[in-house]
């Protein structure tokens, strides 16, 4: 059968009996499986319940303790991606792997370029890159620096490297997790119609609904085991996240405070303007979760960038109880704000680090004596944050890169609440974390907002915004074009101030 041929009901690739172990950590336990030809198929569960694990081990980066692969009905083994490569299996990573200093167009041929006599080909090189970006509808530039794209622009490098392969099998961990509604949409369209042609998609994911919109069958890991495996039509949200956390799940959201009426003004935005920013005023208050919302490239992460001093503002001011901010970010913190920047593994955490250096770092100097860490007070107040946070999986002096990507992200959260601040901002707080994560995380933010924290939360899901927040900013194209009071807060309300053009100034502006 041909990939033109269409969907087939035999099995594609199959896992028989696959276990993995880490030192004593088991990470599968006796997994079979069977993905029939040109099907979508979807892998779910919490942080660490091993669908990566299984994703990395079909990908030939890991190899299984015990087991075999079946491709084709023949027993396949491989030693490395690039074997895997080899047999037509092609992976899309959670985390984008490019490569900074090459071109767009370089990057997703790397290693297929098309060349004469050992010489890359430019022209050619660029006709390749630009068949492949207009088959998918991407509209990044082929000449453009990968390094100065941004997360959602490197997925989409990612995934064009996939189909330059003309992969057979496409392992997608995340794919979405970093795109806008539309990019998504476009996305899931590309999926559908590599389906049809007789590709066959294994999709990771942590989006309950994309899964039951996308795939034709989903599998649910726990535990390093299969606990569950249905046709999506046979599953809703609810017995999904059932299987996945072993209970109900009774609220996606926690309730909400009301913040008093009189709560200071902590942090104040007066019109101002920085690389990606154009004229932005807001204000965040004592015990407030307010929301900035807005389109991928609306500006929303570079004004984040702006107050905490990441990036210098040109002009305006931002102010946390009348003490300028923005200059620097030790100067920004010193003040009391800190920030969960959008990358956790880029601009975040210090991979390679234990966690309780991950959460110490920054008062280094209040836990040392003549430059020397004193060991037992680091542990003592590094551990009673990891406890308020929830962090869980690895003992504090494990390496951070060893923790789920929940637990990642609650390190984070741990450092910044190690330094007792009286502002943070959340940029994409819950990206690529599951669903029992997810609300481990939305239910520390009103825990802090409660305790009198300002919190300024910047999220591409709606329903986190509309879920969390007492008021929201919305950003078009580098400006604020709106504020939405609790009641007014809508997935709806968002998105039409989101596309369309201010009639006029925000309400709300700082006076």
């Amino acid at each position: 059968m041909t990939d033109e041929d269409g969907p087939d009901a035999a099995a594609h690739i199959e896992l028989d009996e696959i276990s993995k172990h880490f030192g004593r950590v088991r990470a599968l336990d006796r997994v079979s499986l069977q993905v029939p030809r040109g099907s979508i198929h979807a892998l779910i569960g919490e942080n660490g319940a091993g669908k990566s694990t299984l994703g990395k081990i079909v990908a030939g980066a890991y190899q299984p303790d015990v087991g075999r692969i079946l491709l084709d009905g023949h027993p396949a083994s491989f030693s490395s991606p690039r074997a895997a490569l080899d047999h037509g299996i092609a992976t899309i990573a959670q985390e984008p792997a490019i490569v900074p200093r090459l071109s767009v167009a370089e990057n997703v041929l790397l290693g297929v370029e098309p060349a004469t006599a050992s010489f890359i080909k430019g022209r050619s090189l660029k006709e390749a890159y630009e068949r492949i970006a207009a088959e998918v509808g991407f509209a990044l530039a082929p000449n453009l620096s990968a390094g100065r794209l941004r997360v959602a622009e490197q997925q989409q490098v990612e995934i064009l490297r996939a189909l330059s392969r003309d992969a057979r099998v496409i392992i997608m961990d995340e794919p979405s997790a970093a795109l806008s509604r539309q990019e998504s949409r476009k996305l899931h369209d590309v999926i559908r119609s590599l389906a049809a042609r007789g590709k066959t998609i294994i999709l990771i994911s942590h989006f309950l609904r994309e899964v039951l919109d996308l795939a034709d069958s989903v599998t649910v890991l726990r535990d390093g085991r299969i606990v569950a495996n249905m046709a999506t039509a046979d599953a809703t949200e609810q017995t999904l996240v059932e299987a996945m956390l072993g209970r109900p799940l009774t609220a996606a959201f926690p309730p909400v405070h009301t913040p008093r009426p009189d709560a200071a003004v902590l942090l104040s935005v007066r019109n101002l303007h920085a690389p990606g920013v154009i004229d932005a005023s807001l204000i965040v208050r004592a015990g407030e979760i307010v929301g900035l919302a807005g389109l991928v490239g609306a500006g929303r992460t570079e004004l984040a960038r702006a107050i905490c001093g990441v990036e210098r503002p040109n002009s305006g001011e931002a102010a946390l109880a009348d003490r300028a901010v923005g200059r620097s970010p030790r100067d920004s913190l010193r003040a009391g704000v800190v920030m969960i920047p959008e990358s956790r593994k880029d601009d975040g955490l210090m991979m390679m680090r234990s966690v309780l250096e991950n959460v110490t770092v920054a008062r280094l100097g209040e836990l040392s004596r003549a430059g020397v860490v004193r060991r037992g007070r680091e542990r003592r107040a590094g551990g009673e944050v990891l406890t308020r946070c929830d962090v869980r999986g690895a003992g504090p002096g494990v390496p951070v890169r060893n923790l789920s990507g929940g637990n990642q992200q609650k390190v984070l959260f741990a450092r910044s609440v190690m330094v007792s601040p009286k502002v943070l901002i959340a940029d994409e707080p819950t990206r690529g974390v599951d669903i029992g994560a997810k609300r481990a995380i939305y239910d520390l933010l009103v825990s802090l907002a409660a305790d009198g924290l300002g919190i300024l939360l910047i999220s591409s899901e709606l329903e986190e915004i509309v879920g969390l927040a007492h008021r929201a900013y919305v950003m078009r194209r580098g400006k604020v074009v709106g504020e939405l009071e609790r009641d007014q807060l809508t997935e709806r309300a968002i998105l039409t101030a989101a596309f369309a053009e201010p009639a006029t100034a925000p309400k709300g502006e700082p006076a």
